[in-house]
């Protein structure tokens, strides 16, 4: 699958782009550092009508607006405001990572804190899932596109 890379880890900057044509709109400012590059699965449409949300579990420097074969190896389970934005956690094709506890607790701490700048937001963070469950949610999402 195809992964749009929107925002670098370690950057507090979140970089919007059109899902669509992929051009850059704007920057905005969060309250917390992207613990790995962070992007979307190009060609998928989620709960809030977005692009299915990635993120990519590697060392390696990836830059916005790079576009990049990956794999997925696990599904976290996010509500944003009440609507279902589920988060794939891949690696770049070929590679491999371990979603161990410090990743979970990277993840969890930065979906709790990137937006405590915005009042009211309600971020729910579920269970880790495995593969299968991330492919399948893949799947649906593709097939509302």
């Amino acid at each position: 699958m195809q992964v749009f890379i929107e925002n670098q880890a370690g950057s507090r900057r979140k970089n919007i782009y059109d899902e669509h044509t992929l051009k850059y709109v704007r920057t905005v400012d969060v309250s917390a550092s992207y613990p790995y590059p962070y992007g979307f699965v190009i060609g998928t449409v989620s709960g809030d009508a977005d692009a299915v949300d990635c993120f990519v579990l590697t060392s390696e420097p990836l830059i916005a607006g790079t576009t990049l074969e990956c794999d997925p190896i696990g599904l976290l389970e996010q509500v944003e405001d009440g609507e279902v934005d589920h988060k794939i956690l891949v690696v770049p094709s070929g590679g491999s990572a371990t979603i161990d506890d410090a990743v979970v607790a990277a993840l969890k701490e930065f979906i709790s804190g990137v937006f405590s700048h915005v009042p009211d937001k309600r971020m729910e963070i579920g269970r880790l899932l495995d593969r299968n469950a991330a492919e399948n949610y893949l799947r649906q999402c593709r097939g509302s596109s």
